[in-house]
């Protein structure tokens, strides 16, 4: 009798013991997920890298170890999912996040430092310094904040576990960046896992995508090398250099005021192309829009901006040119290109009075 119960009693630490263990190891890979996973584990990861490799003419190994070595990052996942809610947009307070004091000031000191070669850019690009400098406030307060994340962990939590939140799917436009960043990290002899940069992956001074980099980035302070993080010329030039791929129009305004004519104002088809410049001045006052001055001879196609202040007041609108559009390519959102518009202007008053 008294064998039997020590029999029980051995069986039932054991199954105790059993479940512990699995406990802990379960809890364990928990744990490893939540603090980041390396995509050498992922099959997926790994054809993905091979592919590359082929198709890129770059060393196998090479290549599956950088993607191995990446990490999934969950805050990555978290940042890029849509807000939840109701989203109010407010143009006074995204306003307020840019046009500050601090990043004003930063700006002041920044086209200081950088006079010559903001001249040089505007010469030959077209491209006037206040545009410039009011990206590269917007983007990093002047490469003060460029972004903590390993530039390969934020790509390839994008390029294999984009959120499935996100209506959008942009698992392939993630899986191009992480392509490119390899191979631009093969050509200038960099190590790919050193790189920092966003959430998104996007790198230096003006948070340049890979694709971007590899496309419109320069050497513009001529030391053979194009540096995005270290190089303010580099910055200056590669900015530039981008908004004349995208059609910049020199000694263009990026935007007139407009007021409305409510006796034949059809705001809906004014609204109906977005951002996208689309009108003739004809037909734009036509539809109830009133422009004056020299908006009234714009040579080109206009749109109607509207920037809405949510419950704090009304909308705001301004005629928006194709330059502002070309500032709507850096950031798909007309309240990024008012901001950018408005730091350089508030800047240029402090710097060229």
């Amino acid at each position: 009798m008294l064998s039997v119960f020590r029999t029980l009693i051995l069986l039932l630490v054991a199954a105790c013991t059993m479940q512990s263990t699995a406990l802990a190891q379960k809890t364990s890979k928990k744990t490893a997920l939540a603090t980041g996973e390396a995509y050498s584990s992922r099959e997926e990861a790994m054809r993905f890298a091979d592919d590359i490799a082929e198709r890129r003419n770059l060393d196998r190994e090479w290549v599956r170890q950088a993607i191995g070595q990446s990490n999934f990052i969950p805050t990555v996942q978290r940042l890029m999912r849509p807000a939840s809610g109701t989203f109010v947009k407010n143009w006074r307070v995204y306003r307020s996040r840019f046009i500050d004091p601090v990043r004003i000031q930063a700006g002041v000191r920044f086209w200081r430092a950088n006079a010559d070669t903001l001249e040089r850019a505007e010469q030959e690009f077209g491209v006037p310094a206040e545009i410039i400098v009011g990206i590269i406030g917007v983007e990093t307060i002047y490469g003060r904040d460029m972004g903590t994340f390993r530039v390969m962990d934020a790509l390839a939590t994008l390029a294999f576990d984009f959120p499935k939140t996100d209506k959008r799917d942009r698992t392939q436009f993630f899986r191009d960046e992480l392509e490119q960043v390899l191979s631009l990290a093969n050509r200038t002899n960099i190590d790919p896992l050193s790189l920092r940069g966003s959430y998104a992956g996007a790198m230096g001074l003006g948070q340049f995508m890979p694709s971007s980099w590899v496309k419109y980035a320069i050497d513009f302070d001529g030391d053979g090398k194009v540096d995005l993080f270290n190089s303010q010329a580099d910055a200056i030039g590669s900015v530039a250099n981008y908004f004349k791929a995208f059609n910049w129009k020199p000694g263009l305004p990026t935007h007139y005021p407009v007021a409305f004519d409510n006796t034949r104002l059809d705001k809906d088809t004014l609204m109906g192309p977005d951002i996208l410049p689309s009108f003739t001045v004809e037909r734009f006052t036509a539809l109830g829009a009133v422009l004056r001055g020299d908006a009234l001879s714009h040579p080109g196609p206009l749109a109607l901006i509207e920037l809405l202040n949510g419950s704090d007041g009304a909308p705001q609108y301004v005629a928006g040119t194709e330059n502002f559009y070309a500032i709507t390519r850096y950031n798909w959102s007309s309240y990024y290109a008012m901001s950018v518009i408005d730091l350089g202007a508030e800047i240029k008053a402090i710097v060229k009075p």
